[in-house]
């Protein structure tokens, strides 16, 4: 057995069954091994930020680790930003990247790259195989330290002779560590607040805390004392839809977010931290908290946080309550592609099970709030603001939940830097409906230079600008193997949205918004 026939055996054993993939000359002998031994799905990406930014949503719905296998340090540089999502939303993935021989790495070849230090800063595991022999236990390792709490991206660097030599050994799977929890002093601090009661407390959720148990325990706490819950501005995985509490976010605009946030008196983080904006702006604040308010931390991110919410429950002796109700499902949008046109259509049409990939940016502020009475779902976000997370983390998304349908609420400039999501969705005929938002123009820059102060011309509003040419979405997909059409209102949308939702594959809708 050589080395990387030890690493696929190894990481089965793991229970890693996917592995996305764009491999290169270093990495052919794990290639080889993966043709020869079953039981790893190997799906091509045609750039690497497809092939992280995808395995960040398959492990954000399957709830376990895929594998990457990227070419050397340029390989896993072009897939740092949709790894730096992933870092920032906790998720679990390892990485395997292929590196120089060993003997031959000192002749500093032309692919010979800083590739652990570009590692380490997307993840908290970077490790590179010295010896055939231990090929196996690296892996294993990695995929435990990718499953530590919260999630984080692993990383094991593999020269090629470690691939090749014969030696290798099957690592057998090492248990995956507690979760830490939260401190009795955590649990009686938060409640002896919300016993005391009054105006301006405020539970924020983050992380597993807003999947379906956490809203539901979350729901019966608002109910007995009458705080306010609300998420995180970004995340990585939230129940929403017709029977879970309506949790609504904090925005992203600075102004609008301390709005949403003032008379905040008491703050209590549930898996999230204190909210800060994305950017510093000339003569406004960091936080939309106000400065006086007082911070308290029920679970931390790496603590459970659904078990620290059920033992606060417990403690106020909060009783069982009806699920919420979030009103009747709405009503197809008419007319113009306004946000909340487009929201409704698709709160109207999509199906129990629904996941929600979104990236629709600026235009997309008006969707939350107008899909909380639609059927069931999960919504992802494109948690670290690296732009290009949106396609990929929908291709992953429908392979680590199969059978259900994808929505991915997609800006038109973030969707060119991973278009290349569509070839693969089409080559494993994903269920994925792709909503094109497409306005022509990076318009969340144009929002930015006013929030920065700067005084645009010509030439930098040129530079927000993505038509001459304009992109012919249609066309585009069709060559990759999608099918795709276009509409300008509301009434055409509907009826596009109900045919993709018909027929299995992916589509694409494209809105001249």
């Amino acid at each position: 057995m050589n080395g990387a026939e030890s690493l696929v055996h190894s990481l089965l054993k793991s229970g890693v069954t996917t592995c996305f993939t764009n491999p290169g000359t270093s990495e052919m002998h794990f290639v080889a091994a993966l043709d020869r031994i079953p039981g790893i799905h190997c799906v091509l990406g045609l750039f690497e930020g497809v092939v992280t930014g995808a395995a960040d949503g398959y492990a954000r719905m399957a709830g376990k680790p895929a594998a990457t296998l990227l070419h050397c340090g340029p390989g896993l540089a072009n897939g740092l930003a949709n790894l730096h999502n992933a870092r920032r939303a906790a998720t679990p993935v390892v990485n395997i990247v292929g590196d120089q021989a060993t003997y031959h790495r000192p002749l500093d070849a032309p692919l010979t790259a800083d590739t652990e230090g570009w590692a380490r800063g997307v993840g908290g595991w970077v490790r590179t195989a010295t010896d055939v022999k231990t090929v196996g236990a690296d892996a294993a390792a990695a995929v435990q330290a990718a499953m530590i709490a919260p999630g984080q991206v692993a990383t094991l660097i593999l020269p090629s002779d470690t691939s090749w030599n014969d030696g290798g050994i099957v690592a057998e799977a090492l248990p995956r560590l507690p979760t830490p929890t939260a401190a009795p002093a955590q649990i009686e601090e938060a409640a002896a607040i919300l016993r005391r009661g009054g105006d301006g407390i405020v539970l924020l959720l983050g992380g597993v805390a807003l999947h379906e148990k956490g809203l539901a325990l979350a729901h019966r706490i608002q109910s007995a004392t009458g705080c306010r819950v609300i998420a995180q501005g970004s995340n990585a995985r939230m129940a929403r839809g017709q029977g879970r509490l309506a949790v609504e976010r904090v925005p992203y605009v600075v102004d609008v977010a301390v709005k949403a946030m003032a008379g905040t008196k008491q703050l209590i983080l549930a898996g999230a931290r204190k909210p800060v904006t994305f950017f510093a702006y000339p003569n406004k604040p960091q936080s939309s908290i106000p400065d006086d308010a007082e911070i308290h931390v029920l679970a931390r991110p790496e603590q459970d946080s659904t078990e620290a919410l059920e033992r606060l429950a417990d403690m106020l002796g909060c009783p069982k309550v009806a699920a919420p109700d979030n009103g009747s499902r709405p009503e197809i949008g008419r007319g113009a592609l306004t946000p909340e046109a487009v929201a409704a259509t698709v709160g109207a049409l999509m199906p129990d099970g629904t996941v929600i990939a979104d990236e629709s940016v600026s235009f997309g502020r008006g969707f939350f709030a107008n899909t909380k009475a639609a059927a069931q779902h999960d919504w992802l976000n494109v948690t670290g603001g690296a732009i290009g997370g949106g396609m990929p983390m929908a291709t992953g998304a429908a392979i680590g939940a199969p059978g259900r349908r994808v929505i991915n609420l997609q800006a038109d400039g973030s969707a060119m830097y991973t278009v290349q999501s569509l070839w693969t969705q089409a080559r494993e005929k994903l269920d994925v409906t792709t909503v094109l938002l497409s306005n022509r123009k990076y318009q969340i820059l144009l929002g930015e230079l006013a929030n920065v102060g700067a005084n645009p011309g010509r030439t930098a509003l040129d530079m927000m600008d993505l038509g001459n040419p304009d992109i012919d979405w249609p066309r585009l997909a069709g060559s990759m193997g999608v099918e795709a059409a276009r509409t300008d209102n509301a009434e055409g949308f509907a009826d596009l949205l109900r045919q993709s939702l018909k027929q299995s594959g992916p589509f694409l809708i494209e809105l001249l918004i």
